[in-house]
């Protein structure tokens, strides 16, 4: 675990503390994804449910009757990162069929979803007609906890190693000089496109199945993104599930680039 800010993530072994967990929460995943409420996450022609802000856990991590969320993925997070309360997590469902078209996705977005696993960082989301970006979320860390058994092939979260070094300094670049009030406000779409090809050309790509039980915690500067469901892939009818906890750093875009 003491190479995580030399490669950008580490997989957590086998945990009962939080298998516990996923007990109370596989529920209410599951329920999330008929809720009418939350109908709008399924995308991609039915072979992705997105689930954001889906779970229904309070600041702890507490969904029904479990306790808060703790075991080793957590101490890990608050011995580097301190305690910072939980949004409602998101459920990440990938179904048989994964990658379809998002809805208003032209053809060429849809063709780096399947070639390059839609590979992005957290928190750049595209604005306004010419889909630019700045760091309009500014998250602590990323992490994931699989709620259901699924095969290795069913999807996996990708990550490209060592990305966060390349990525941050960009960032770096991109946002120097700018007053911390008006960090949030900087275009780095060009600075963080040109960043993200040398990350192809430079940096190994990681798949990273994992298992009820098990978690992964991803620099919040690491780009990452989902497989593809392999042809023999394999789940149950919950399909590949994911619960994803990204807090965002109290002191907004100056900490997000300045502490990571």
């Amino acid at each position: 675990m003491s190479d995580f800010w030399t490669k950008g993530w580490v997989k957590f072994p086998f945990d009962p503390t939080l298998a516990e967990w996923i007990g109370h929460a596989l529920p209410a995943a599951r329920a999330s994804t008929s809720d009418p409420e939350h109908a709008e996450w399924l995308d991609c022609e039915g072979t992705w449910f997105i689930g954001v802000d889906a779970l229904p856990n309070d600041p702890q991590g507490r969904v029904g009757s479990s306790g808060p969320l703790t075991g080793l993925a957590l101490s890990f997070i608050r011995e580097h990162y301190g305690d910072l309360p939980l949004h409602k997590g998101q459920v990440s469902v990938i179904y048989p069929g994964y990658p379809r078209p998002r809805r208003w996705e032209n053809e060429a977005a849809t063709r780096y979803r399947r070639n390059r696993d839609a590979a992005h960082v957290d928190g750049l989301r595209p604005m306004g007609p010419d889909r630019r970006r700045r760091v309009d979320e500014p998250h602590a860390w990323i992490l994931g906890i699989p709620l259901t058994e699924a095969s290795a092939d069913a999807s996996p979260m990708v990550l490209w190693e060592g990305s966060h070094h390349i990525l941050g300094s960009a960032f770096r670049d991109a946002l120097r000089g700018t007053p911390d009030e008006a960090l949030h406000e900087v275009d780095v779409t060009d600075i963080y496109q040109a960043a993200r090809r040398e990350v192809f050309e430079t940096c190994p790509r990681i798949e990273l199945p994992a298992v009820p039980g098990e978690a992964y915690l991803l620099h919040r500067h690491c780009l990452h993104g989902v497989a593809p469901w392999a042809d023999a892939a394999t789940a149950g009818p919950d399909g590949r599930m994911i619960a994803y906890f990204r807090p965002e750093c109290t002191g907004g875009v100056a900490e997000w680039i300045k502490t990571a």
